[in-house]
């Protein structure tokens, strides 16, 4: 029975074997523990089935909050704004994911009065950073709990046989499949594979470790021709030209991104990154629907974005990245860049077609009425600009004169000072 006296902490839970210990060590510790499981598209969750265990374990209720549409159209769909990439290769699939959770998980303390939060993130990785600073950023009060950096639970707690222990004794039901080699982090974004035999950065991994895609040389031996139409740097409509389907709703959008791409062997990478707290960590990642999208999104401020404003908005995508990936979502610089992007995006809209074939992504067409380019101004056979500009190629010349003042100079230095 639930005590008035009790302080409430509400805990970020999976219903697996590390949160399902950490709920009952915090009711052994005196809290009423309300169990948060936030459903952003994790592949074939039981939420029924976790809410009875969190409730099992001593949790005085269990909230579920379906997530995935906010989650697509404010977090994934923001980074696609920019082209979000981490050191020129991750998506961000789980970095994006945690600013939407914590933001539920501060929701929820407020509406239940409680004062703490608790996360079984590790004391090694991002996710404990990104969790805590997006709390404390939407609520200073809130204190967490990190049971993986409490030397208490550390020492009670070396290593699996010991939770596997703990359960025995406190009668909480173990998954009795065999443990997998890998540590998956899942959504609808992307599903995350590292740990176990990854953590050797020269082994490989098994074909069957992948849940999102099929390999390149398993795809289909026919391409798959699609449609992406995009307004305003947000895509609105797939038309899958193969076969006639068509997807507006962003959350069903993205979900067939996911499955076309992911049917064509589109979006794997295995990298070695840069953790926030100082640590390489290799991580083997499957993105399809998001790889998909963001190239077409490229694609086509191509042929919408002025050059300078498009340099710009690079180092912003870079920053936005860096900040996402380091917990800074709710911070004034991460509103500075999102703004700004969003005004860039004012001309992006038009439709990009592509070819989808064993793990590649061809375009073969791009159309927009916001168009920048001009086929007069950029062809071989029209000498100026056509009737609607004035280009003379002859003024080139002092335009080359004029950039090459500067390397001139350099170049006199450099042979006064025999270099």
């Amino acid at each position: 029975m639930s005590s008035e006296s009790k302080p409430k902490v509400v805990l970020a839970y999976s219903g697996g074997l590390d949160t399902s210990v950490i709920l009952k060590w915090l009711c052994e510790k005196g809290f009423d523990v309300i169990a948060f499981c936030a459903d952003v598209g994790q592949h074939h969750e039981d939420f029924e089935a976790v809410k009875a265990k969190a409730v099992g374990c001593g949790a005085i209720k269990c909230v579920v909050t379906d997530l995935r549409k906010e989650f697509v159209e404010h977090y994934i769909f923001e980074a696609l704004k920019c082209n979000a990439i981490y050191e020129g290769r991750y998506l961000l699939g789980t970095s994006v994911a945690r600013p939407c959770i914590a933001k539920e998980m501060v929701r929820i303390a407020a509406e239940e009065g409680a004062t703490f939060i608790a996360h079984g993130a590790t004391g090694k990785g991002n996710d404990q950073v990104r969790f805590e600073m997006c709390a404390q950023a939407l609520d200073a009060k809130l204190q967490c709990i990190a049971p993986w950096r409490d030397a208490e639970f550390i020492e009670s707690f070396k290593g699996r046989s010991d939770l596997l222990a703990y359960c025995t004794k406190h009668g909480i039901p173990v998954d009795a499949k065999p443990k997998s080699n890998y540590s998956i982090d899942e959504n609808l974004f992307h599903t995350s594979y590292e740990s176990g035999v990854l953590e050797d950065a020269n082994e490989t991994y098994e074909e069957s470790m992948f849940k999102m895609t099929v390999s390149p040389q398993a795809a289909p031996d026919t391409s798959t021709m699609i449609d992406i139409e995009f307004e305003k740097g947000i895509p609105v409509k797939v038309t899958n030209k193969t076969d006639g389907t068509v997807k507006t709703d962003p959350l069903e959008l993205f979900m067939y991104a996911n499955e076309i791409a992911g049917a064509n062997g589109i979006g794997r990478i295995d990298i070695v990154e840069n953790r926030f707290v100082g640590i390489k960590s290799r991580g083997v990642y499957e993105t399809p629907g998001g790889t998909l999208l963001r190239d077409a999104h490229m694609d086509l401020e191509g042929i919408c974005m002025d050059r300078e404003v498009k340099r710009i908005t690079e180092g912003m995508g870079t920053e936005f990245a860096r900040l996402c990936y380091n917990g800074f979502w709710f911070a004034p610089e991460m509103d500075l860049i999102r703004h700004s992007i969003t005004y860039s995006q004012r001309d992006v809209s038009g439709t990009v077609s592509l070819e989808l074939y064993k793990g590649n992504i061809i375009c073969r067409g791009r159309t927009s009425p916001f168009a920048l380019y001009n086929p007069d101004l950029a062809s071989m056979d029209i000498e100026g600009g056509g009737d609607n500009f004035d280009y003379n190629p002859s003024d080139a010349a002092g335009f080359i004169r004029i950039n090459a003042v500067r390397l001139k100079t350099y170049a006199a230095l450099r042979a006064k000072t025999h270099e």
